[in-house]
């Protein structure tokens, strides 16, 4: 089916009460097994690719992202595609003229009024192009020093930022971290909550593989509408791709261990699809 727009699927999780998971785009691999997990679970999903993945392939958008969209377009379920963690605006306009529905624009380590005025200017120029934007408030922890742990994000500032900047959803600091290996975060529910009565939009989780399911589960229930997850894929895949050479020592065709890479990444991701839907664990 056509690649879906990022608004659709956001705005009907947060119409429901539920959410809708992104999940971070790295390889091909990483395409081809959340669009599989998105089949397998018949559920909307969102492929991201973010700056720091643009810089891994040489700084160049055009081949990561072509991937990714030839693997959404082929999908039986809806599947958007969308620039995170953006802080080049040479890049987030490549990938508005390349076709994405959506882009985060990170313009969180400014002082608070430089992120308004850059954040607005931003905005203004994706919405003439129809693409929704997505923008920070409160520095989520784990990003390479650009953001700062333990910060939480203040609701009225909040609800000033969205009205001055006119974005489509705001990712806030509620306690998760970017890149945790282990799954022990835990977040303030009832700031959540009290984001969602402030905030006239949807509320984005940065962080989440580092949160558990039923913390993940909560979240959503107390307002969160999009669910970032990178790094557990990230650790399914290195996993299965050890064990793979561990067992194999003399192996030197990556087919041989990027299959169960990509079976272990298509596994999780459809269990993570499954606990932000709401909707109860398969039992085999």
């Amino acid at each position: 089916m056509p690649t879906a727009a990022t608004a659709e699927l956001v705005l009907a999780a947060h119409a429901s009460g539920g959410g809708v998971a992104a999940f971070n785009v790295i390889t091909l691999e990483h395409a081809e097994a959340i669009t599989a997990a998105a089949e397998q679970t018949g559920l909307p999903v969102i492929l991201q690719i973010s700056e720091n993945a643009v810089k891994f392939h040489s700084g160049r958008l055009d081949g990561v992202l072509a991937g990714a969209a030839a693997v959404a377009a082929a999908a039986s379920v809806p599947v958007s595609l969308h620039l995170d963690h953006v802080e080049d605006e040479a890049l987030l306009r490549a990938g508005v003229a390349a076709g994405v529905t959506s882009v985060m624009f990170d313009a969180s380590v400014l002082p608070y009024e430089q992120n308004v005025s850059a954040t607005a200017r931003i905005t203004e120029f994706a919405h003439t192009h129809g693409v929704w934007v997505e923008a920070e408030l409160g520095e989520v922890g784990g990003k390479d020093g650009a953001h700062a742990p333990g910060v939480r994000t203040d609701p009225a500032e909040a609800a000033s930022f969205t009205a001055a900047t006119g974005v489509d959803s705001l990712a806030v600091a509620v306690g998760s971290s970017h890149a945790m290996t282990e799954r022990t975060a835990h977040l303030d529910h009832e700031l959540i909550g009290r984001l969602r009565e402030s905030v006239g939009v949807p509320l984005v989780l940065h962080g989440s593989s580092g949160v558990s399911d039923g913390e993940l589960r909560r979240a959503v229930a107390a307002g969160m509408s999009k669910v970032n997850i990178g790094t557990a894929l990230n650790i399914a895949f290195t996993t299965a791709v050890r064990d793979h050479l561990a067992a194999n020592p003399t192996a030197v065709d990556p087919r041989r261990y990027l299959r169960p890479a990509r079976d272990a990444m298509t596994a999780t991701a459809a269990h993570m699809l499954r606990v932000v839907a709401g909707e109860p664990e398969q039992m085999d």
